[in-house]
């Protein structure tokens, strides 16, 4: 019998991690690397709960990136690691596959409870596979093609999702996509019954709140575009991969707007942030058309799909969610930082709009007013657009320990994705590291801006050295 510590993978991270830059590069992806030691965030990250994330020197840093959504109830949570373990203690008969696993049957039961005008959920193993399995549940429900989206949405990376992305950085080099795609401006009513009107469109997918730049839908927006899709027999269907479970102060974002889409695709913080899971929670008449009879039982599906350690984690995640109260811990701290940002409007002119909902945050900077600051602020948006949202970020984290990055690329917004298990004291320090850096920025000359220009200088050589 091989001996425990042959399995001591704590054991191999403590010897292997100040090498994982290296290894990184060597076998996996080199750019990310250059990426990470170009704006400083080679600190090589050890251990991880809560809200907290720690160094080699166990410095600790409040993380508001959340693994961009995953841990909404923090790092490491005991109750997580006490059901992943008794999944794995019981020695269950995980992946039969010719069986229906009574996990799968039990999270599927939690979740519709939260949409109980829903009646089935398709699992799948991340948020892009719901997306996916969306598109194909649309068609066949419908008998129709088009799939329609939003302008600067984001849906995923893989095929399906990605062709309904409106960003064209992760688009280029892959066309074509998957064909019959289409995308509207977010909040335009108008350009979406125009879509709409053909009766050729599948679904409408949408974010209640989109990811990219945190923007949020008009009040009667989302209401009025599932009338329309009704209207027109198209289906609804709202991503809440990101802004779901909690995360707006409300379990569904669509829930403050009073609207029930004809699917919810949930992933992210539904794994706990150990086992990834995703999800489509829908109405049966649409589920029964994809699977409409015994030889099509099986017509689509994902292999790892409804293991029982990803139904765990996602049937603890919810208890932990409810027991917690961390919704409404999401509603209180979020509505307490919005807040916060938005009077630090008054005083920081470069602080131009403060978006959100609960802990889905976005502080957005925009060009300034006086002389001095607008030619600062010009050199480094003309360099690269978005560049001077690093400038408030990179001192974040190196200075007050803060972990944060933009909307999305090119972007001029920072966006806050908290763990839903963050307290005052949490906001406190927030509030005073955010309040600090942005009036540096406001110092030129000063270290800030000469931050910038030491980018766009590291930025250029490493053009010349490809070009070369």
């Amino acid at each position: 019998m091989l001996e425990r510590q042959n399995y001591d993978i704590a054991a191999l991270f403590e010897a292997r991690e100040r090498e994982r830059f290296d290894i990184h590069t060597r076998y996996l992806n080199e750019q990310m690397v250059r990426v990470l030691r170009t704006i400083g965030y080679d600190v090589g990250f050890r251990r991880g709960l809560g809200q907290y994330l720690y160094d080699r020197s166990d410095a600790r840093y409040l993380d508001l990136l959340s693994g961009f959504g995953v841990f909404g109830i923090g790092r490491n949570h005991p109750a997580l690691r006490v059901a992943l373990e008794s999944v794995l203690d019981a020695e269950l008969p995980n992946l039969v596959q010719m069986d229906v696993p009574a996990l799968a049957g039990v999270l599927a039961e939690r979740l519709l409870a939260k949409a109980p005008y829903l009646d089935k959920v398709f699992f799948a193993n991340s948020g892009t596979e719901s997306v996916e399995a969306a598109i194909k549940f649309a068609r066949a429900a419908t008998g129709r093609s088009r799939i329609l989206s939003c302008e600067h949405a984001f849906h995923g990376l893989t095929f399906g999702s990605l062709s309904l992305i409106g960003d064209d950085i992760f688009k280029n080099g892959f066309e074509p996509l998957l064909g019959d795609c289409a995308a509207v401006p977010f909040n335009d009513l108008n350009a979406l019954e125009d879509k709409l009107r053909t009766r050729e469109v599948a679904a409408f997918i949408v974010e209640p709140i989109q990811g990219k730049g945190v923007h949020l839908p008009d009040p009667d927006y989302l209401r009025n575009a599932a009338e329309l899709c009704r209207r027109y027999g198209s289906l609804f269907i709202a991503d809440e991969i990101q802004c779901g479970l909690g995360r707006t102060g409300k379990f569904f974002a669509v829930d403050h707007f009073n609207v029930k889409p004809d699917m919810i695709l949930v992933a992210k913080a539904l794994s706990g942030g150990h086992v990834p899971v995703g999800a489509v929670l829908t109405r049966k008449e649409i589920y029964d058309k994809l699977f409409n009879r015994m030889d099509r039982a099986v017509v689509h599906g994902s292999t790892f799909a409804k293991n029982d350690l990803a139904m765990a984690a996602g049937i603890a995640t919810l208890d932990v969610i409810e027991s917690e109260k961390l919704v409404e811990n999401a509603a209180r701290t979020g509505e307490r930082l919005i807040g916060s940002f938005r009077a630090m409007m008054g005083h920081h002119e470069l602080l131009c709009d403060v978006r959100g909902m609960g802990l889905m945050i976005g502080i957005e900077f925009g060009a300034p007013k006086s002389l001095k600051l607008r030619a600062s602020w010009t050199m480094i948006e003309t360099a690269s657009k978005g560049l001077f949202c690093q400038l408030i970020t990179i001192p974040l984290f190196k200075d007050h320990k803060i972990l944060t990055q933009v909307a999305g690329h090119g972007s001029r917004t920072i966006k806050l994705l908290p763990p839903y298990v963050v307290n005052d004291e949490d906001c406190a320090w927030i509030e005073k590291a955010f309040d600090t850096v942005i009036a540096e920025s406001h110092r030129v000359p000063g270290a800030i801006w000469s931050l910038g220009k030491t980018l766009i200088e590291n930025a250029a050589a490493a053009r010349r050295a490809q070009a070369s």
